[in-house]
């Protein structure tokens, strides 16, 4: 199969509220087959109530949930961006909650929301950076974020901890160049 093909056999489009549960089985799904990969917990997060999954779905252009959907309508990847808050940081963004099903991987999807997310932020005004976190044993996504130009400034050990085991995360930034387009 031609990649244009299998790239047009998705649809890279922001979350609805009323998806909110399909995505939250998606992101369930995340937490509890990867949790050295989130901060959040699948043991917390399973007992939030559907209206509050609803509430965290916004579709601004500095606050949305990039999703990944089959032809069929089914969200098999995902991509959060969130602007910083407060006037000395409003410049930054931040991408989290990246996860893709694995029987899409492969595929290029986490490729196609990520170029989405930067794509994005070259529009919204006075951005200059987005950043992220990453697992460092995760390293198919750092090189992911690597390929398209994010940096290492920093590593947290022991960032976080999941049933006795610590895992460090590396902070990336993507920094826009003077031209704003990638």
């Amino acid at each position: 199969m031609s990649e244009d093909l299998e790239q047009s056999m998705f649809i890279i489009r922001n979350t609805q509220r009323d998806e909110a549960d399909q995505y939250w089985s998606l992101r369930l799904e995340a937490l509890k087959n990867h949790p050295e990969s989130f901060g959040a917990s699948y043991e917390v997060s399973v007992q939030l109530p559907m209206n509050e999954v609803q509430d965290r779905i916004h579709n601004e252009p500095d606050d949305y949930i990039l999703g990944a959907y089959t032809a069929d309508g089914s969200m098999v990847g995902m991509m959060g961006f969130k602007r910083e808050y407060g006037l000395k940081l409003r410049h930054k963004g931040f991408i989290w909650g990246v996860y893709v099903a694995p029987q899409y991987r492969g595929h290029g999807l986490a490729s196609r929301l990520l170029r989405e997310v930067l794509k994005r932020g070259e529009t919204l005004d006075g951005i200059r950076q987005i950043n992220l976190s990453v697992v460092t044993t995760n390293e198919s996504a750092r090189r992911l974020y690597e390929k398209y130009g994010f940096e290492t400034y920093g590593i947290e050990k022991y960032a976080l901890e999941v049933e006795g085991q610590g895992y460090d995360e590396a902070h990336m930034t993507y920094v826009y160049p003077s031209g704003r387009s990638i």
